[in-house]
């Protein structure tokens, strides 16, 4: 059993009385969640501190460390938007310059509006036949380091939300002969490199600072993460500095015991059960050659067509690009009629997220169902899915900047109709969530083009973030505001 998680419990079945926080006091009727609060403490002796671990907190980081062949690991208990926040304030000084993919998470872009960074963008490949972002290709990073010596390090995502994996150890080296920092958000990675039918993780890559959620694709709670030190270019003491900044100074030892207990079963058993989650998958992509007009991306034939380093085989991109129905109608439909709550749609496609945790009953209900409505389908409406294919609009159009991110968000601003505008100057993100992507950043100049985007996602129901529209707008456009710089 997790030590953590067993002191814990040693200490809730012990009889000692708390005259400490929290304040439910572990008492058995202090409410609905009272069989958590049994293990529910703070800082006291003997539980180590998270800020200065010297005890059982870094005996369990080494071990984490240890599990992913990192140098240094450190828990995270605000999510790996915390690890992303530390990771860049520790490799970029205040108002300096990073070289970031355009498609990373708005954390990233929060981090530059907290540091007055100046952003260079990089841009993903195009895939087409999906609407989704492929990799970020090395030679894209080493023509940007060449124009611009300014740069202080370098951001990624991998991999993408969708599962696409760049090639890390080809960018990590030519990063590295520039001297820069490679920060690799790795949030939907936390079990790559934990097994040899799933992608190898960027830490065994050479990146320098790798964030893993585990709530996301393992058996951990919801907001816990792993930020993975590795290489003498970084440097720790301010890693250190800014996680005691980011996270909480109360942080919950119930979500550094799932950590914990996680790490604990991927040491213990993570040879079968990854295999048999090979296994699984491998029966339910034999079952999906069935279907007729909805695909599921091949990933022999993608990347022998772009640079796709490899593709994580827990991620499944549903497309309903050439049906007759988009992809927040197919989310719906799973939810509705089949019980089943899809990860996120997006226009043409929703996405499914498995883990080693999946039963075959799962993999069953979802190839089934999949089936089925493949049946009930009909070929697209060219005229219908006129304009859905906004990939290149989306993550590789480069606005105009007219402001630094810090500078716009700060700005006086007023909210206007989305039709009127156009040549104004955005004050805040606007973004479809999941996943978190902004489709403009606070500074850049709104052109017809991104009307046409935001347009497009309210007609197909999706939850864009950074409006404002009026309870009868429905998926008219009529009643949209956005808030832009006066």
């Amino acid at each position: 059993m997790a030590e953590l998680y067993q002191r814990l419990k040693e200490y809730r079945d012990s009889g000692f009385y708390p005259y400490h926080m929290p304040g439910h006091k572990r008492n058995k009727n202090a409410g609905m969640m009272s069989d958590i609060y049994g293990y529910d403490i703070t800082e006291i002796d003997g539980f180590d501190n998270l800020h200065d671990a010297r005890g059982i907190l870094l005996a369990c980081e080494k071990k984490a460390a240890n599990l992913y062949g990192a140098e240094e690991t450190q828990f995270l208990i605000n999510g790996s938007t915390a690890g992303i926040l530390t990771a860049i304030s520790a490799s970029v000084q205040r108002g300096g310059t990073l070289l970031m993919a355009r498609n990373c998470h708005r954390s990233a872009y929060h981090t530059a509006y907290l540091r007055q960074c100046k952003l260079v963008y990089l841009f993903p490949q195009e895939i087409d036949e999906y609407n989704i972002s492929g990799a970020i290709l090395p030679e894209d990073v080493a023509c940007m380091l060449a124009q611009n010596e300014r740069i202080e390090a370098v951001f990624i995502t991998s991999p993408t939300y969708e599962g696409i994996v760049s090639d890390i150890r080809e960018i990590a080296k030519i990063v590295h002969l520039h001297h820069k920092i490679l920060i690799v958000d790795e949030a939907h990675g936390a079990h790559f490199g934990l097994d040899e039918e799933i992608p190898s993780s960027a830490i065994q890559c050479g990146a320098d600072l790798v964030i893993q959620s585990t709530h996301k694709m393992l058996p951990a709670m919801t907001q816990t993460a792993l930020l993975h030190i590795n290489g003498n270019l970084v440097n720790r003491d301010l890693v250190h500095r800014f996680l005691k900044i980011y996270q909480t100074s109360s942080p919950s030892y119930i979500l550094m015991a799932s950590i914990d207990s996680c790490i604990d079963l991927l040491i213990e058993g993570r040879k079968s059960l990854f295999s048999l989650y090979t296994s699984k998958k491998k029966k339910f992509a034999e079952e999906m050659k069935q279907l007729s007009l909805i695909q599921i991306p091949d990933e022999e034939k993608l990347r022998n067509k772009y640079q796709i380093w490899e593709m994580d085989p827990c991620k499944i991109v549903i497309s309903v690009k050439e049906t007759n129905i988009t992809g927040k109608q197919l989310y719906d439909l799973l939810r509705d009629n089949y019980h089943l709550q899809m990860e996120m749609a997006a226009s043409t496609y929703v996405l499914a997220i498995m883990s080693i945790m999946d039963t075959q009953e799962g993999f069953d209900r979802l190839a089934g169902a999949l089936l089925e409505i493949d049946k009930q389908l009909e070929s697209k409406n060219d005229v219908e899915h006129q304009g859905c294919n906004y990939l290149k609009i989306e993550n590789h159009i480069s606005p105009k900047v007219v402001q630094n991110i810090d500078k716009a968000l700060d700005a006086k601003a007023e909210w206007i109709p989305l039709s009127e505008a156009k040549g104004r100057i955005a004050a805040d993100f606007i973004m479809v969530y999941p996943p978190g992507i902004p489709l403009i950043v606070p500074g850049e100049q709104i052109d017809r083009t991104i009307i046409k985007v935001i347009e497009d996602k309210i007609q197909k129901k999706l939850d864009v973030l950074g409006i404002e529209r009026s309870k009868s707008a429905d998926d008219n456009i009529e009643g949209t505001l956005v808030k832009v710089i006066i």
